[in-house]
Parts: C-alpha cells; sequence; structure tokens
C-alpha cells in the first residue's frame, strides 16, 4: 500500500530537519534528552498551537490519539511531566532562533507593499498580555496584576513580523524601538505612545522616513504653508519648526499634515521628515499602520498566547516563539498557495485536516 503523509506532516517539512538539529544543539542546556528530544517538544506544541489544545493533558491525550502517525512526523509520545520539564528548563532561544530561519523563507516569497513607492515600509507597536501575578510572580507589571509586553516590528512586504521581542509589562515602547536598526530610505510608522524627539533626530539622521501623530500639546512654529490639492481631504500641509524645552532634541523641520476622515469626519494630524510623498499618501501611510492592530487581533484570537502550558519565564516565552513559528508557516503556506487563501482560511483548512492523509 502507498504510505501519504498527514498534512500536519507535511507542514512541518518546511521546517529542515537537520537546521532545526543543528539549533537544538547550540541551544542546549543540561545532560542530553533521551526520550523527549527538542523536535518531540515542537511537534507538540506545534499541535497545540494549530489544534487549539489548552492544557499539557490535552497535548499529550490529542498525540497519544494519532500515537500511529507520529512516526512520520518524527515524534513521539510525550507524558506530561516530561514535556512539563523540557518547556521549563531547555532554553526558548531554540524557538527565538528557529523564527528568524523561518522569517528569512517567508521574506523570499512575500508579495510587496500596496503601495507604488520603492521604500520599504515598516509598522512598530506593542500589545500587553494579561497574566496572574500570584501564578506568574516573575511577570511583574502593577501591583496587584502580571503581564508581558509583546514589541513587533511588522514589514508590510506580506505582514511578516520582522522585529519581535518579549518584555516585562513595565518596559515602554519607545525603548525597544530605540534598538532598531531600520533600512535607509525605510519608512516606519507608528503612533503617539512613541514621541521621542531624540529618537525621531536620530532615525532622520540615518535617512530612515518616519510617520506618526502628533500630540496635542505639541509646541511648533509654522515656518512654510504649501498648497492643499482639491478635492481631497488633506487640510493642511506645512513645514514647522518644533520649539519648546524639547526643542533641541530634534535638528532641522518637520512636515505637518491635517487630515479629515471622509467616512468617519475625525481629523488627524501627522508628522513627517518625508517631503517626497505627496501629503495623501502621507494619510494613507498611517492608515496602513492598522494592520499591526489586526495582526496582535489575529494571533491572540488564533494561537495560544493567552493561556500558557507553563507557569514559568522559560516555559511561556516557549510557547510564544512557537506560535509566531506557527504563524509564518501559516503565511508561508498563504504565500505558496495558488487559491489565493487567506490566512484564517487557511488555519481552519489546517485544523479540520491536521492528520488526514493526503
Amino acid at each position: 500500500m502507498a504510505h501519504h503523509n498527514t498534512v500536519f506532516s507535511q507542514i512541518l517539512k518546511f521546517v529542515p530537519r537537520h537546521e532545526f538539529e543543528s539549533l537544538a544543539r547550540e541551544h542546549h542546556r543540561g545532560r542530553s534528552l533521551r526520550k523527549m528530544t527538542r523536535w518531540s517538544q515542537f511537534v507538540s506544541l506545534g499541535l497545540a498551537q494549530l489544534a487549539g489544545r489548552v492544557s499539557l493533558r490535552d497535548v499529550v491525550s490529542n498525540l497519544t490519539a494519532q500515537v500511529q502517525k507520529l512516526y512520520h512526523l518524527g515524534g513521539a509520545v510525550a507524558t506530561r511531566s516530561s514535556l512539563a520539564r523540557v518547556n521549563e528548563q531547555q532554553p526558548y532561544d531554540l524557538y527565538e532562533a528557529l523564527f528568524g530561519k523561518l522569517l528569512a523563507r517567508c521574506q523570499s516569497v512575500s508579495p510587496k507593499h500596496r503601495f507604488r513607492f520603492k521604500n520599504k515600509l515598516y509598522s512598530l507597536d506593542a500589545s500587553t498580555i494579561d497574566l496572574c501575578l500570584s501564578v506568574f510572580p516573575w511577570a511583574d507589571f502593577r501591583t496587584t496584576k502580571g503581564a508581558i509586553k509583546l514589541h513587533v516590528g511588522l514589514d508590510h512586504d506580506g505582514y511578516l513580523p520582522t522585529f519581535l521581542a518579549i518584555t516585562e509589562g513595565r518596559v515602554h515602547e519607545v525603548n525597544l524601538a530605540r534598538t532598531l536598526t531600520l533600512p535607509k530610505s525605510s519608512i516606519v510608522v507608528f503612533d503617539r505612545g512613541y514621541t521621542d524627539y531624540t529618537w525621531y533626530n536620530h532615525l532622520n539622521s540615518q535617512g530612515v522616513y518616519f510617520v506618526t501623530r502628533q500630540r496635542r500639546n505639541a509646541c511648533y512654529r509654522v515656518i512654510e504653508r504649501h498648497p492643499i490639492p482639491a478635492g481631497t481631504s488633506v487640510t493642511s500641509d506645512q513645514t514647522i519648526q518644533l520649539t519648546g524645552t524639547k526643542a533641541a532634541c530634534y535638528a532641522g523641520t518637520l512636515r505637518r499634515i491635517g487630515y479629515r476622515d471622509p467616512e468617519t469626519g475625525k481629523h488627524y494630524v501627522f508628522l513627517t521628515n518625508n517631503v517626497h510623498l505627496s501629503a495623501r499618501t502621507i494619510a494613507a501611510i498611517y492608515k496602513e499602520r492598522w494592520q499591526i492592530e489586526l495582526f496582535f487581533k489575529w494571533i491572540k484570537q488564533n494561537l495560544k498566547i493567552k493561556t500558557f502550558l507553563g507557569t514559568s519565564r522559560n516555559a511561556v516565552l516557549t510557547q510564544i516563539w512557537v506560535a509566531m513559528c506557527m504563524y509564518l508557516l501559516i503565511a508561508y503556506l498563504q504565500f505558496m498557495s495558488q487559491l489565493g487563501l487567506g490566512m484564517q482560511q487557511i488555519l481552519r483548512l489546517l485544523q479540520l485536516n491536521l492528520f488526514e492523509r493526503r
């Protein structure tokens, strides 16, 4: 009888086994593992993400029910204690490194962003994942509340999270933003939470364009007023100079653009150092920032990053990095698909057919 691999097995083939084992040897702690290998851990946690398993017992029971099909996955049934022990003790850095490998593969086949300009476009934002402080005492956030924060830099070529960092909930977004090295001539868009004129000046000196919203209490003076295109929602286009106590933090001028949303009637004021694109394009770039909000919404609704299989910091970070690896595998399937399916549709098909033979 001819052999046919399961759908889940074919998904895992996108993860080169030799590269994984090399990373596993590099990111290993303590004595060598016997039955419960890092690959078996990845198979177990990957299944938990795609199939929506909610506990260690649920994961192990699901794998046990499919024990005859595990051979071609290269994994083995794990006990709850062994899976919990590996999650707690073996470094999560393995999956952070694997994420980088999968990201490079996705970037090689991802579509370009929807704008005509050739510059790379990124969005920056962060999202807080609430945790119970009594269960996760290491995740100190507030007096009676624990949390971790997911910092993401979303590449609009394929909407891929090219920059990803996980910190304690107290860490401010702009502290991570300062560590980024963005390509010259790229455009980065972020909300008012990232307001830092010193960082703006650094981006400008590196040849990186930024688009953000102006704070209501910002102090400035208008140097020049530019013509407003007729028949558009642009209300103003000005060249301004920052004033006030923090004016010295930014050397040079900024472009200030007013825009009224025709659908909601809400008025927005944007700041940018890009003088080449039209005011309407700048407004459209900021509107495109909504994609990073949709990214956070999608992963929280469809991946297991709000409830965790372990309580240690290493176990939590392991689960999140595996979730991000699964996101990239789904994105890769979307890019390679000829059916024009969205990620939500692909995920639903996978959940229905994970252990079906193909």
